[in-house]
């Protein structure tokens, strides 16, 4: 795995707290901020997949067809992009 140096400036508050998240877990201040960047993106992937469950769910659609009849149409329309 290939790793990049990153410097970031903390305010006061922000060091402490972040030391702290780090002694109770026994983990290094490096391992934290990488455990909080998986997490808050994770969370905003989460966010976004939930966002588009809910705009499907809001479409107006009668019926939806079988997956080898979608497949089919999907190909009839962009055949001519091949």
């Amino acid at each position: 795995m290939s790793t990049a140096r990153l410097e970031l400036r903390l305010q006061a508050e922000h060091r402490r707290k972040l030391s702290e998240l780090a002694a109770d877990s026994s983990q290094p201040l490096a391992q934290v901020v990488r455990d909080a960047i998986d997490l808050l993106y994770e969370q905003r992937s989460a966010s976004r997949r939930k966002q588009a469950v809910r705009e499907l769910a809001s479409l107006q659609i009668e019926e939806m067809p079988e997956p080898e009849e979608l497949a089919r149409q999907v190909a009839s329309k962009y055949a001519d992009l091949r």
